[in-house]
């Protein structure tokens, strides 16, 4: 009796107090009340021995080994985060089909779709702490790499289908670097340096639980969510998971078009929701499709096409003014944004400065820094920097040391840059102090801006 208070006194700490317990012939289950007339038997400990031999039965080209720590995970998702599982298996089939195509199309294991739910439990829009982002968690560089555009109104990282393709070329890379599916799918998570380096530090040991000890934490626990979640969802019946309320893609057609589109717009006119047509484009992020010099897909729910194709002018009219220029400013001078520029990229050089680079090439330091994560003003000689200049901008070139300032005949104003200070400014032309051009131009502090006309000479 004393043993079953302890296990009742447990089962309430973990549980909560909407749970109580029966006394099978063969274990303990724990009843946990799902609401106020229904409760759900889920079983207080998996039989260790029953979920090897299941993981067993379910093997694929993917090896799915067995041992305390995936046993760990099994139990969380079909035993303690039930409602994460269960939110799985209502959202897997919106997205199972489409990984299902492209895994098929790139020869690559079907297991490999279950992936997307370790890294981002099927959002496409989710973003991580170290700014991952969409259904396969891509960084921005990595997305990049694999043809993932990203500007101000645009993320192809949470583009589903460009996603999805672009994660399946990267998997493919790694197993080619590999040769072993567990070792890709470690990379796929810490990256292909991180697991070299576990195996250098391991003897060269060439096998996931041989270099274990040497991967950093978050990839030792990876692999394991990895083969518990294809576990659970394959035996979801068993562990009494069930789709309660499947989720599915809503039907669609899609628009090619290369000018601006205003979602909320464009919704009311087709009698529609707004929230629809948002998640069938997540990539767009400001609700608008931008305008673009190549046609872009604009996906539309299939119920609407019709409507559409009747007064397709006139609704795309309407749907092409509302906040456009507003939106356009923003995009154009937000900090950081790429909206609408060419990048380069600027090795730094001895003297070089933040401030010196960004006069260079017509930006501004603040959005130096952005481009390329630095949080103070240092730089080192030999870095590369992204640099995003404006279309058709022409890069000043660098100030020799033996420039003489420029001489003043006669009255003379100059154009203030992006970058420049009072004090670069009286740089540039010989007997002009930072004292006089506030005196010649009546300014009561040093703030400038760039396109301001200032006096230099009389």
């Amino acid at each position: 009796m004393r043993t079953l208070f302890l296990l009742f006194f447990l089962l309430v700490v973990q549980y909560g107090f909407g749970t109580t317990i029966d006394s099978t012939e063969n274990s303990y289950q724990i009843k946990q009340k799902v609401s106020n007339s229904t409760y759900e038997y889920i079983p207080a400990e998996l039989d260790y021995d029953l979920v090897a031999d299941r993981l067993s039965c379910i093997q694929g080209e993917i090896p799915l080994n067995f041992n305390t720590r995936v046993y760990a995970f099994i139990n969380y998702f079909a035993v303690k985060d039930r409602a994460y599982t269960k939110m799985m298996l209502t959202r897997k089939s919106i997205y199972f089909p489409l990984f299902e195509k492209y895994l098929k199309k790139y020869g690559l294991p079907d297991e490999l779709k279950y992936l997307s739910i370790i890294e981002s439990g099927l959002n496409p829009t989710a973003i991580s702490r170290a700014r991952a982002v969409g259904l396969w968690q891509f960084m921005s560089f990595t997305g990049r790499q694999y043809g993932l555009h990203q500007d101000w109104y645009l993320d192809e990282r949470m583009d589903p289908e460009k996603s999805t393709e672009a994660a399946c070329k990267f998997l493919k890379q790694l197993y080619g670097m590999f040769g072993d599916w567990e070792l890709a799918i470690a990379a796929y998570n810490t990256g292909p340096g991180n697991v070299r380096k576990a195996i250098r530090r391991s003897g060269y040991k060439r096998k996931f639980w041989e270099i274990y000890p040497h991967l950093y934490r978050e990839t030792r626990s990876y692999l394991p969510q990895f083969v518990a979640i294809i576990y659970v969802l394959k035996y979801a019946e068993e562990h009494n998971l069930y789709n309660e309320e499947l989720q599915y893609a809503i039907a669609s057609d899609t628009l090619q078009l290369n000018s601006y589109v205003h979602f909320e717009t464009l919704a009311n006119q087709l009698a529609i929701c707004k929230d629809d047509i948002t998640s069938l484009n997540p990539a767009l992020k400001k609700g608008v499709l931008p305008d673009s010099k190549k046609k872009q897909t604009l996906r539309i729910p299939l119920e609407a096409m019709e409507i559409l194709k009747t007064n397709r002018v006139a609704i795309l009219d309407s749907a092409g003014k509302v906040g456009k220029k507003q939106l356009d400013y923003l995009a154009r001078n937000s900090i950081g944004s790429t909206y609408g520029r060419d990048k380069v990229v600027h090795k730094v050089r001895r003297g070089d400065v933040l401030g010196k680079i960004a006069r260079r090439y017509g930006v501004r330091v603040s959005d130096l820094k952005k481009w390329n994560n630095l949080r103070g003003n240092t730089i080192r000689i030999g870095q590369r920097l992204s640099v995003w200049k404006r279309q058709g901008y022409t890069p000043v070139a660098p100030v020799k040391k033996n420039e003489h300032p420029i001489v003043l005949t006669g009255k003379q104003t100059y154009t203030v840059q992006p970058g420049d200070t009072l004090w670069d400014i009286s740089r540039k032309f010989e007997g002009v102090s930072i004292k006089k051009i506030k005196l010649l131009n009546k300014l009561e502090n040093n703030k400038i801006k760039p396109g301001q006309k200032l006096i230099v000479g009389t």
